[in-house]
């Protein structure tokens, strides 16, 4: 069983068609089915269903799939390795947390240093984000520090200080008790904070929202909606505006660290 095949299963998976992958690869159709039949006389199964739309995998070559995305990723990382780490090139995925304000300049300094590195952002909460860098999905993330887990470095960033904020109307603490908690997904570390600190103060929050943009959490915090858990950095802009409140916590709650991981 070759690589090549593999990859050639692996596009053919993902566009439908022979005649797609031929295109891409500038093959010749033949090959590409040549290549398909060797893998299901190899394996002694069937990988796909042919119709006269293209091909959708079985339920056997819907398993090969998961072990073929594996093997690929492993390949491509055992490549990066043994690469000149003078002039890397290649593919960058990495993931960061919504509310990493100087994440732009890190970045434009990395590209600018590495031109040959193509990059790509995707955000998430961090629990999330290092479950995608363990499971090889992502090369590394950008997270609020956490426990150590064995199988992950980890670099810090930068320092980063947590209030809370509400709108103007809202101006006391124990206002702030009784108001929603606006928040992103379970796995966010801000939000671990904040619930630390209900927990600690025996506060049953009225309401919890979730939502998927810190925009979104902002700009309904602004309109009176609740209240949220977020870096200074992030809403400087608006404490300057008079937009909104930012209400000190305690240090063992507001003082959170940035970090980058990576296995």
């Amino acid at each position: 069983m070759e690589l090549k095949d593999l990859e050639i299963f692996q596009l053919v998976a993902q566009k439908g068609t022979v005649t797609a992958v031929a295109k891409e690869l500038s093959y010749v159709q033949s090959n590409i089915t040549a290549r398909i039949k060797k893998l299901e006389v190899e394996l002694n199964t069937p990988l796909f269903n042919r119709h006269n739309r293209g091909m959708n995998l079985t339920p056997e070559g819907k398993k090969l799939l998961v072990y073929c995305e594996q093997i690929l990723s492993l390949t491509n990382e055992m490549k990066k390795v043994v690469q000149n780490k003078e002039h890397p090139s290649g593919k960058l995925e990495i993931g960061t947390v919504e509310t990493v304000i100087k994440l732009p300049t890190i970045l434009s300094a990395f590209t600018k240093k590495y031109k040959e590195v193509d990059l790509s952002l995707f955000s998430g909460v961090t629990e999330k984000l290092q479950e995608e860098v363990l499971n090889h999905r992502l090369d590394g993330a950008f997270v609020t520090e956490t426990t150590p887990h064995p199988e992950l470095v980890s670099h810090d960033v930068f320092q980063e200080e947590l209030v809370l904020i509400s709108n103007i109307n809202t101006t006391t603490l124990e206002q702030l008790k009784n108001e929603p908690f606006l928040c992103f997904s379970k796995g966010c570390g801000y939000r671990a904070r904040l619930e630390a600190w209900y927990k600690d103060e025996n506060i049953v929050p009225k309401k919890v929202m979730e939502f998927g943009t810190l925009e979104t959490i902002l700009s309904s915090v602004v309109a009176g909606l609740g209240i949220t858990f977020i870096p200074r950095s992030a809403v400087s802009h608006l404490e300057a505006r008079g937009l909104i409140h930012c209400h000190l916590l305690p240090t063992k709650y507001s003082e959170i660290k940035t970090v980058f991981i990576r296995r």
